[in-house]
């Protein structure tokens, strides 16, 4: 094994790439009601969202696709200038779907061309993390794989840190009006965290221009051992399929659901069960994610010591065993029953504005409510008046936006930071696990695959699923999380009793 001699160098070229790939694929979830609007009917604005979670969602499912694709390329040319393609792909593709014209402009081809980009960017994710975590893992000490491949793990959710505060940046310095900047944004400023991401995408190549191949797999090549057929080799050996599907059900399945409720779930949540006002949700996340990022380090370190079978699957277990509790305590949080009302600072305006083309006419009531504790209510309703009845419409458009207090604030802060807590206890040794498990001539294919279809597939698929439960069993608010639960429970049982807790396995062939 090579000695730990610049092994920060390997760590910061590989981190910085693969924190922009995950910017670049995340930015699309953060802007999913906004995103929504722009390129679907906006007829039906839930279906519009349900439309766009499973866009988002597609980009996961294709994510195994890549792993394969990818993994066999990283095993038989090389683990660099294989993740350095995948930028590419990743950094284009981003690029482009900051350019592409609305739905109102282009009508279904708008939608048809995003979800074709989105695949892009599924493809070139499921062969990125595993090269930067198969490149780092076959570059760090022998015992302290699971320190310095940790490093790694948090570049995803560093990447959806910086995605979420490149978006409230913009969305700020549009325009100092609140109102404003909220109406230029969803026309046009959401474009820009797209865009500007090339330049990320242009820095982050140039560095990894620079980087040598892996050692192990120099070594490997050097020695005429490379693998001629690692699909092959892979999943067509019974003892790696094995394996395969171990890491799968056992480990990466779990892991998985637990890192999108804790994150993505978790927002989606806050911002459309809890109606957190835009700012407010996001903030929220991006402090909890400040908070518990060190934990990745810290459990991928404690893995070295330990192994990481029972990290792993303690944080599934916890996850299972508190996910209601936590979701219901972030419902409470912003409720509004049993507060104090300041009646006096309550605020009503109405106003009516004609329907183009149409003797009929909208009118939006726009109430402010506020609370002792700080929490402020804002609920838009609009009623269409048909002349010929002078009736209110039966189904008023009503949205509800709630600022929370700063004890509100913190505690749900708090309530996420536990649950990504959770996400850094799976998530943090899961590279230095899959990296153990598999022999370096097919190292970047089979830890690939079972990663990409475990969060890929399984983990990518929970806001989608979890949302889309909440509006078929509309009586329950935390049906959503049976979801993530019951998957993370199977993955728990299968782990637990088949899993090895082993350190280093076939390291050094």
């Amino acid at each position: 094994m090579t000695a730990s001699k610049g092994i920060w160098k390997v760590i910061t070229a590989s981190s910085v790439g693969t924190l922009i790939e995950w910017y670049d694929f995340y930015i699309f979830g953060s802007l999913a009601t906004v995103i929504a609007s722009q390129f679907f009917p906006k007829t039906n604005p839930t279906a519009a969202l349900l439309s766009t979670l499973a866009t988002f969602a597609a980009g996961f499912i294709v994510r195994p696709f890549g792993a394969l694709v990818f993994g066999r390329l990283g095993d038989i040319v090389g683990r660099k200038y294989t993740f350095l393609l995948t930028l590419i792909i990743m950094g284009g593709s981003t690029f482009a779907i900051g350019l592409v014209p609305g739905y109102e402009s282009i009508g279904f081809a708008a939608p048809i061309i995003v979800l074709v980009l989105r695949l892009l960017q599924g493809l070139a994710l499921g062969g990125e993390y595993g090269g930067a975590a198969t490149y780092v893992a076959e570059h760090s000490p022998t015992h302290q794989r699971g320190y310095y491949t940790s490093w790694i793990q948090t570049t995803a959710t560093l990447g959806l840190f910086f995605s979420l505060g490149v978006i409230l940046l913009t969305r700020h310095v549009l325009d100092a009006d609140a109102t404003i900047s909220i109406a230029k944004f969803n026309d046009w400023g959401w474009r820009i965290p797209f865009l500007v991401s090339i330049l990320l995408v242009i820095i982050s190549i140039y560095i990894r221009l620079k980087m040598k191949e892996s050692p192990l797999f120099s070594k490997i090549k050097a020695e005429g051992r490379i693998s001629v057929n690692p699909l092959k080799e892979s999943f067509g050996h019974k003892t790696n399929l094995k394996m395969v599907l171990l890491a799968l059900f056992g480990a990466t399945m779990g892991q998985g659901v637990v890192w999108y409720t804790g994150q993505f779930y978790a927002q989606s949540f806050i911002e459309n069960v809890c109606k957190v006002d835009f700012d407010q949700s996001r903030t929220i996340i991006i402090w909890a994610i400040l908070f518990a990022t060190p934990f990745f380090v810290v459990f991928g370190s404690w893995s070295d010591k330990v192994g990481r079978k029972w990290i792993i699957l303690s944080g599934m277990a916890l996850a299972i065993l508190t996910y209601k509790f936590l979701f219901s305590s972030l419902l409470t949080t912003a409720d509004t029953n049993g507060r104090t009302l300041l009646a006096e600072k309550t605020e009503s305006k109405i106003s009516t504005a004609a329907i183009e083309h149409s003797n009929d006419s909208i009118r939006t009531t726009l109430t402010k409510t506020f609370y002792a504790d700080g929490l402020a209510v804002t609920e838009n309703r609009k009623d269409t008046l048909y002349a010929f009845s002078e009736k209110l419409s039966i189904k008023p458009d009503i949205k509800v936006s709630k600022i929370l207090g700063s004890g509100s604030y913190w505690k749900m802060v708090f309530l996420v930071f536990i649950m990504i807590l959770y996400v850094t206890m799976v998530y943090g040794p899961i590279a230095a696990f899959l990296v153990e498990l598999f022999p370096t001539k097919i190292r970047y294919t089979s830890m690939s695959l079972p990663y990409h279809i475990g969060n890929g597939v399984f983990g990518g698929l929970t806001p989608f699923i979890a949302t889309l439960l909440t509006t078929i069993y509309t009586s329950d608010k935390l049906v959503g999380l049976n979801y993530p639960i019951w998957i993370a429970a199977v993955s728990l049982v299968i782990g637990a009793l088949y899993l090895v807790n082993k350190i280093d396995l076939n390291v050094n062939d």
